[in-house]
């Protein structure tokens, strides 16, 4: 029996971001017609992960959709699991990743990047220091793509924070400032970085024909690992 896969994402308390993350599930369900596919929450939306994963037949791949490791990642993830489904198996979080480097790119693209944009990729934050340095090379991916220096910076914890960067490049010779919204849907960190005073402000990665690829990808990785919980994959870099 093919694996059914089970996104596992935070949550969160904004309608559009529920709305943007169901949107996501069905371009990941038109991506492989006939794959049996079920969107899930770690916390506060539903239906939770928890609730999930005990009614879904046959073998269960979870790939969680989280831009970054951390203690959702490591801990809250891995426990549930453990709890409701230990025959699952776990892939990896998303970042960085090339197809989440070219989806950034393309939406600053149509936000109306300009060549003498300074450039931020905002970013949650983390108490993990692994977790930032995921986002770091996210960052230096998106660099390489721009042929520009990328700035990571963070809504929460993390340094620079996004204030600090945006001090720090608001005193440059750049016209303005561009930030690249690494997250997924809109909701918190989202509203943080549109409030951050930058010249432009891309979307969420949200429902992107890429964001479901590498969903896929994560997914086929695993099963190629055949790794179950409570560990986790780290993600391939």
């Amino acid at each position: 029996m093919t694996p059914a896969l089970v996104l596992a994402a935070h949550g969160t308390r904004s309608a559009a971001g529920e709305q943007t993350l169901s949107s996501l599930a069905e371009a990941v369900r038109r991506a492989r017609p006939g794959r049996h596919v079920e969107l899930s929450y770690l916390e506060i939306s539903s239906p939770l992960l928890a609730d999930v994963l005990p009614v879904v037949r046959g073998p269960v791949v979870v790939v969680p959709l989280l831009l970054a490791g951390g203690y959702h990642a490591h801990i809250d993830l891995p426990n549930v699991i453990a709890e409701c489904r230990p025959d699952a198996v776990v892939a990896g979080w998303l970042g960085p990743h090339g197809l989440l480097t070219s989806a950034l790119a393309r939406k600053l693209a149509r936000a109306g990047l300009r060549g003498t944009d300074a450039v931020v990729l905002g970013a949650a934050g983390s108490s993990d220091p692994a977790a930032l340095a995921d986002v770091r090379a996210a960052a230096h991916r998106l660099a390489v793509r721009l042929a520009r220096p990328v700035t990571a910076a963070f809504a929460s914890a993390g340094a620079p924070s996004l204030e600090e960067a945006m001090e720090r490049l608001g005193s440059t010779p750049a016209a303005r400032v561009a930030i690249a919204s690494y997250v997924l849907a809109p909701g918190f960190f989202h509203d943080r970085l549109a409030a951050a005073g930058a010249g432009l402000v891309s979307e969420p990665l949200g429902a992107d024909p890429d964001v479901a690829a590498l969903i896929w990808h994560r997914y086929e990785e695993a099963l190629r690992g055949r790794r179950t919980a409570p560990q986790v994959l780290g993600a391939s870099r």
